[in-house]
Formats: C-alpha cells, sequence, structure tokens
C-alpha cells in the first residue's frame, strides 16, 4: 500500500468513526440502554440470589462479568443493523479502503459508545455488591481489555446475522461459546487477586485475546458481511 492509500485508508478509518459516533449520539437509547440494563442486572442479582454482604462478595465478580457480557449482546444489533436498512453497508462493501479497516472503525465507535460506559459504572457496582476494595483496579483493567474483546467477537455474529429478520437468539448462539473464554479468565483474574496471586498472568493472556481478536475478528466480520450482503 503506498504511502497516498495508507493516507486515504486512514482518512476513511477517521471518518467511519466520526459518522458512528454522530449518530449515535443522535440516537440516545443507543448509549443510555447498554448502560442501564449493564446496571438493572447487576442490581437484581442480590435479590434474586442473597442480599448478605458475604455472599455478595463471593459472587460480585461472576455477576458483573455476565452483566457486561449480556449488555454487549444487547448493544450488538445495532452495529450493522442500520447500515443494512439504509444501504450504506452496500457502499461501505463497495469502498475502495480496505474492509478490514472500515470494519475495525465501526467497532470502536460502538465500543465507545456502549461498553466504555459498562467499564467506567462498574467500581460503583463493585461496591454496592460488596466486592473487595483491593479487587476494584483488578475488575476495571479487565473489563477494560475484554469487554473490546466481547465486541470484536459479537460483531462476527452481528454479520453473519445481518440479513436475517429475526436473528436474537442465533446471535446468542453464535456469540456466547465464543465469549466464555473471555468471562472465566475475567472472573478468575478478580477472584484470584483475592487470593494473593499475581494479576500479571491474567493481564498477559486478556492481552493476547485482545490483540489476536483485533488482528482476526475484523476480518472474520467483512468476510461475514460479503456473504450477508450478497
Amino acid at each position: 500500500m503506498s504511502e497516498a492509500e495508507q493516507t486515504s485508508t486512514g482518512k476513511a478509518f477517521t471518518a467511519t468513526m466520526r459518522r458512528d459516533l454522530l449518530i449515535a449520539f443522535k440516537r440516545k437509547n443507543d448509549l443510555l440502554n447498554p448502560f442501564m440494563f449493564f446496571f438493572i442486572v447487576a442490581t437484581l442479582f442480590p435479590i434474586g440470589v442473597s442480599p448478605e454482604p458475604d455472599r455478595l462478595g463471593e459472587i460480585a465478580a461472576g455477576v458483573l462479568w455476565i452483566s457486561a457480557l449480556l449488555a454487549s449482546m444487547l448493544a450488538m444489533d445495532n452495529l450493522y443493523r442500520a447500515d443494512y436498512e439504509d444501504g450504506s453497508l452496500e457502499q461501505l462493501l463497495l469502498s475502495p479502503h480496505p474492509l478490514y479497516f472500515m470494519v475495525l472503525a465501526k467497532n470502536i465507535s460502538h465500543w465507545l459508545v456502549s461498553g466504555l460506559p459498562v467499564v467506567l459504572i462498574s467500581p460503583l457496582l463493585a461496591y454496592m455488591l460488596n466486592l473487595p476494595a483491593e479487587s476494584y483496579f483488578t475488575l476495571f483493567i479487565t473489563l477494560l481489555l475484554g469487554t473490546p474483546i466481547l465486541s470484536l467477537l459479537g460483531s462476527i455474529g452481528v454479520a453473519l446475522t445481518v440479513g436475517l429478520g429475526s436473528r436474537g437468539l442465533i446471535l446468542a448462539v453464535i456469540t456466547l461459546p465464543m465469549s466464555v473464554p473471555v468471562l472465566i479468565v475475567g472472573t478468575m483474574a478478580v477472584q484470584q487477586t483475592l487470593n494473593g496471586a499475581s494479576l500479571a498472568g491474567y493481564l498477559a493472556l486478556m492481552g493476547a485475546m485482545l490483540l489476536a481478536a483485533l488482528s482476526l475478528a475484523p476480518l472474520a466480520s467483512a468476510a461475514a458481511l460479503r456473504i450477508s450482503v450478497n
């Protein structure tokens, strides 16, 4: 790729991100729904399980990670749906720029809207669920690394089902198995920190998973979009 093409692709990448962010901020529901869903699910667990502080502290990490996963799945359906319905997705596929970067730009903007607010509010919910204070940083950093992975993996499922009328169950069947390793590692990192274990290994593993997702998931999503739209 020549320097001029790199510059042109960089501008297209930035323009795609800016467009998606502007659309998201105009649609207030896209901003509030995942955030509120995460908050509601996490706060309902004490009612269904036990309001005892010690019991809540034991399950808090799992509760927050499951809530983050469900909130991510709720927000996923909006990733390509509007573009598919108004025809702009076809224009994106016909663009001379590499589809990998266009898909990555959409994934990043989507995470900034739906994933980052979940990460920012997680310490508050951890406090509400009586998670020990020494685990707040671990929870925050693992969610910061893990929620982009969930978004990138979910993008593959959305791309495969974008042309289907009813895709909720199919999307869950495709996305959940891929998300389980992230959920396990994130939860174990928080739990092991409480036991005095080193966090370095878990962070290295999540970092490797994030790099793999950044490298491979947009390629898989791009291929799935070509199949679904054509």
